[in-house]
């Protein structure tokens, strides 16, 4: 009888895992957020701002979580297809352990569950991952870059240097083919089947690299903005130091260097970033830049929470 309850419990958690595992971690991120700062002194900061941009900001934030589960899918159609809302749920559970863990090491949940629940090879997810990050780290460089371009007076020849860096991922893509054939040549016989994931997980064409490459600009265009949008609510100007302070955030949770939640290191960035952009550096405004961006940093973290809550709501079909 014990042995009939045993194997009937398996599949349940095996059906559930995704589900404990976002039940967990959310409940992990409540008690952080309330030992760091305390839920009521969160709500009361923003209570100061105002209900409807805090809601607004953070629909918009959750909003982009969305187009990075799509990215993902339009990446793994055939192991992903029509099954969306449990590929929402493992975005939002590696989104999690991405944030709380330091240096990145969240990172290594995305091809951990991608086999487990889609299939896909370790190699292949890796391989697919580290093209979407330096995605990210590109797109986020060219918006920053874009400051410095109209520091510099609008000069023809800066925009001319803007414009191939921008263009660098394409031209890096169409010399895929030729770069994994020299892989292939070099690589010993028995790595040769990795070399075979690796390139599984680069896109498949021009096209899908042109979808995956539109959604990362498209989704830390929407982030970035909401969250210059919030620092300017609260007070950082001009609006240039409102984008480099967002842009500085955001930058610090894509590089190595990532403290858990990402606590001291994302406000710091914010700062750095604001004043990098033409925000003043006097005690008054250090202070200021201090309050916002230990704000804006508590608005991303909720807004994790609220996507991976999302995510249990959104159940999918079993």
């Amino acid at each position: 009888m014990n042995s009939n309850w045993q194997s009937g419990r398996r599949p349940w958690l095996a059906r559930n895992r995704m589900a404990l595992i976002s039940a967990a971690a959310i409940a992990a991120y409540g008690i952080f957020v309330e030992w760091v700062w305390g839920w009521l002194a969160l709500l009361r900061q923003w209570a100061e701002i105002g209900l409807t941009p805090i809601l607004s900001a953070l629909a918009l934030l959750v909003a982009t979580y969305f187009i990075r589960c799509y990215r993902i899918q339009d990446y793994f159609p055939g192991e992903t297809g029509g099954r969306f809302l449990t590929l929402f749920r493992v975005t939002q559970v590696h989104n999690l352990l991405n944030i709380m863990l330091p240096f990145r090491a969240g990172e290594t949940s995305f091809p951990l569950l991608m086999r487990s629940e889609f299939g896909v090879p370790l190699m292949r997810g890796t391989s697919a991952l580290l093209v979407m990050r330096l995605l990210d780290l590109h797109a986020l460089l060219m918006v920053a870059a874009i400051g410095l371009v109209i520091d510099r007076d609008y000069r023809a020849i800066d925009w001319l240097l803007w414009l191939l860096a921008f263009l660098a991922p394409l031209a890096f893509f169409l010399l895929k083919e030729p770069a994994v054939a020299m892989m292939r040549r070099l690589a010993p016989e028995k790595f040769r089947s990795l070399v075979d994931e690796v390139e599984a997980g680069l896109p498949d064409g021009i096209s899908a690299f042109l979808r995956a490459w539109t959604m990362t600009v498209l989704n830390w265009a929407v982030k970035v903005a909401v969250l210059a949008w919030v620092l300017a609510i609260m007070g950082v100007a001009p609006i240039a130091a409102s984008f480099g302070g967002a842009l500085g955030g955001e930058l610090s949770s894509v590089l190595p260097v990532h403290a858990p939640a990402g606590v001291g290191t994302y406000a710091a960035a914010i700062v750095a970033g604001a004043v990098s952009f033409g925000a003043t550096a006097d005690h008054a405004t250090l202070e200021l830049l201090g309050r916002a961006s230990v704000n804006a940093h508590l608005l991303v973290i909720v807004s994790a929470v609220a996507g991976t809550f999302l995510s249990l709501v959104l159940k999918p079909k079993t």
